[in-house]
């Protein structure tokens, strides 16, 4: 079975997604920071769900692969609208959430806005908060007199040739949607897996948000020597083991 692929308007322009059509619950894959649906644990669970018959849906935020949008653009409010819209449009039924990185946050984020729906999440190596409490919290104070002062900063990216563009906009956004204050009303059965030698995420960070979601169906797995990618063939299998128990 091969990908519908399609692009969802929005009033800002357009979303890029591929879909498997399958039974429910559908498994909605949340990307990272920078990355895109073409990735190798995106397309491992596409080509799982094909082979099983299951719903799978993926898709770019705004300023990401194959959307329309710049990515210096782009704030968590924004993500998480283009996680809602396509969660709304183009499935139904119940979900499965499975957020990596940074879609680690805008799975929770959309999963309290969608909770009825909401079966079942996996998250690996999660974010949340990062825009404070990872990049903010561990700039210089030149750094963010840049910010303040410009609007933006850039970063050297050791995944990428182009640097990465940290905005005013993306802070001072980020800061209406954190979640690790408290406890997190997040009920259903959850999964995390984490890297222990994850240079991006530590692997406490995965350990507090852990802490603060309320279910007590939930179970962390830690990697010793995963990296930030947790792309290894080994790895993502146990990713997909991981939704397997909670869809």
């Amino acid at each position: 079975m091969t990908d519908e692929i399609g692009f969802l308007d929005r009033p800002q322009g357009r979303i890029a997604f591929r879909r498997v059509a399958g039974q429910g619950p559908t498994v909605v894959w949340l990307g990272g920071f920078k990355s895109d649906l073409t990735g190798t644990k995106a397309q491992a669970l596409s080509n799982w769900a094909a082979e099983r018959g299951r719903g799978f849906l993926r898709f770019d935020y705004s300023g990401h692969g194959a959307s329309s949008g710049r990515f210096e653009d782009g704030t968590i409010s924004q993500w998480r609208d283009d996680a809602l819209a396509a969660i709304d449009r183009l499935t139904e039924g119940p979900l499965v959430l499975v957020g990596s990185s940074m879609g680690g946050w805008i799975a929770a984020l959309a999963a309290l806005r969608r909770k009825e729906r909401v079966a079942g999440m996996v998250f690996i190596a999660p974010a949340p908060d990062f825009t404070e409490v990872l990049i903010w919290e561990a700039m210089t104070g030149p750094e963010r007199d840049e910010i303040l002062r410009s609007g933006r900063a850039v970063e050297h990216s050791q995944y990428s040739e182009e640097p990465t563009v940290i905005t005013r906009a993306l802070i001072e956004d980020g800061r209406k949607h954190l979640i690790l204050g408290g406890e997190i009303d997040i009920s259903c059965p959850v999964r995390i897996i984490q890297g222990m030698a994850d240079r991006d995420v530590p692997w406490r960070h995965a350990l507090r948000f852990a802490e603060c979601l309320a279910t007590e169906d939930l179970e962390l797995t830690l990697i010793k020597a995963g990296d930030h990618r947790l792309s290894k063939p080994h790895e993502i299998e146990r990713i997909i083991r991981l939704v397997e128990q909670v869809a």
